[in-house]
């Protein structure tokens, strides 16, 4: 449940960051001026928005690659009960070693469960009686 969470946080953040890029004022003419992020009259003046988007970005990339770091810390971290790969197989080994081997007839053809010894014009074989 926890790793959902992460990843939903992640996602969000990573959606922040790229509005926030996009809104800020470049050099030339961007998606910022589009939206009015060069007035002078706006709600945080002519060099408050700027400021405000900068910090407002470098939350949300601290917000992602937190999140990242969370995801592969999760990743790679195992519970107590679960065994490695090595554990497994050694223990399947020594549970095969301790069981006698079964014996299994061979499977019968498909002319042998009909009720057909030998197939027609093939040479026969002898069956011995020992």
């Amino acid at each position: 449940m926890w790793f959902k969470i992460i990843i939903v946080v992640q996602v969000i953040s990573a959606l922040a960051i790229i509005g926030l890029v996009l809104l800020q004022h470049g050099k030339g003419a961007d998606m910022g001026a589009a939206f009015g992020a060069g007035a002078s009259g706006s709600l945080f003046g002519a060099t408050g928005s700027s400021n405000f988007l900068s910090r407002s970005t470098a939350v949300a990339a601290l917000v992602f690659f937190s999140a990242t770091m969370v995801m592969a810390y999760m990743g790679n971290v195992r519970p107590a009960k679960e065994q490695s790969l090595t554990d497994q197989l050694e223990s399947v080994a020594s549970s095969q070693k301790k069981a006698p081997p079964k014996t299994e007839k061979p499977a019968a053809t498909a002319g042998e469960e009909a009720g057909m010894t030998a197939v027609p014009g093939a040479p026969q074989e002898k069956k011995t009686g020992k």
